[in-house]
C-alpha cells in the first residue's frame, strides 16, 4: 500500500500539508469543507507536491519534516528542489533535482 504527504496551496495563498492515502480524494475533501479545519476557511485548494511512501510509518515521519520546513524551503521543495534537512543543523539545503524517488 502506498502512503503519501501532500502540500496543497489554499486560495490565500499559504500552503498546507498533510498526510493521504489518496492525495487527490484528499484535496477534493478540503475542497468539500471535510478536510483540516485550516484549510476549510481557505477554499479551495490545489495540490502543489506529493511524495510518495511505502510505509504510514515513513509518511508521517515526512509529514513532521516538511511541517517543521519554513515558506521559503517548502515552495523550493514544490518548484522541483529536493529539500536536505541536517541533523546537526536547524538549517536545511535545496539541491536540484528532476523527481523524487519513492522512500
Amino acid at each position: 500500500m502506498t502512503h503519501f504527504v501532500y502540500i496543497v496551496r489554499c486560495a490565500d495563498g499559504t500552503l498546507y500539508t498533510g498526510y493521504a492515502r489518496d492525495p487527490h480524494k484528499r484535496v477534493q475533501a478540503h475542497n468539500a469543507g471535510r478536510g483540516a479545519r485550516y484549510t476549510s476557511g481557505r477554499r479551495p485548494v490545489h495540490l502543489v507536491y506529493a511524495e510518495a511512501f511505502r510505509s504510514r510509518t515513513g509518511a508521517l515521519k515526512r509529514e513532521y519534516r516538511l511541517k517543521r520546513l519554513s515558506r521559503l524551503k517548502k515552495e523550493a521543495l514544490i518548484q522541483g528542489w529536493t529539500v536536505v534537512i541536517e541533523k546537526a543543523s536547524p538549517v536545511g539545503m535545496a539541491l536540484p533535482t528532476s523527481k523524487i524517488a519513492m522512500q
